[in-house]
């Protein structure tokens, strides 16, 4: 997993004006946590372009008053407005402790079904997960060029050495959806059969709109 560095500065002070004061000046109030005692601190919310926006989970190294924490985002808060950065968490972490976080979700490959006409749909696009810091990758990635319309790859299809998915195992990840070119084509042949003009040449009569 990539790791990223934040650096951030001791809050003197806790609570609502002083993080409304905070935010004032460009700073995101944070709090790192699970290692005893809390730490809060602020950082400048341009530092956050690696952390919260990008796809990818990456370790934090949160440097505060001298000091180097190993981190991971736990939550992120938003405006409920302009949807700027008002507040992060972060939970410290070592190397022999189990950790949760969610992975992004990658396919690789062109599906059969895809080919077929199928739509795919990535029904989840993160993961949540829990494992060692050293097993964490930066991403899960799906192969999904054996799959065929109408099927789908679910939580509990997806095996990674030293990570447990916590996720239901019927739950589905990825799939490829029937389109309605795809049913079009499949019910011509039977609607033919029966008298029916097929859709495409009811939509040759049909008279060009101007």
């Amino acid at each position: 997993m990539k790791i990223v560095t934040l650096s951030g500065s001791l809050r003197a002070n806790v609570g609502k004006v002083d993080a409304k004061a905070v935010r004032a000046i460009g700073h995101v109030p944070c709090v790192i946590y699970g290692a005893g005692e809390q730490i809060h601190f602020s950082a400048d919310i341009r530092h956050f372009k690696n952390i919260i926006f990008t796809p990818e989970t990456n370790l934090v190294n949160v440097e505060v008053d001298g000091k180097t924490y190993k981190t991971v985002l736990q939550e992120a808060q938003y405006h409920k407005i302009n949807d700027r950065l008002i507040h992060a968490d972060f939970l410290q972490v070592t190397e022999d402790k189990p950790v949760t976080v969610q992975l992004p979700v990658k396919t690789i490959g062109t599906s059969e079904g895809v080919k077929a006409g199928g739509k795919l749909t990535i029904k989840l696009r993160k993961l949540k997960v829990r494992g060692l810091i050293a097993k964490l990758p930066e991403y899960i990635e799906l192969n999904i060029e054996k799959l065929a319309i109408g099927k789908s790859i679910s939580a509990g299809d997806i095996q990674i050495d030293g990570l447990t998915l916590l996720h239901p195992k019927n739950i589905s990840v990825v799939s490829v959806d029937t389109t309605r070119t795809v049913t079009t084509a499949d019910e011509t042949p039977a609607a033919a059969a029966k008298g029916t003009p097929a859709p495409a040449a009811a939509a040759k009569a049909a008279p060009a709109k101007k």
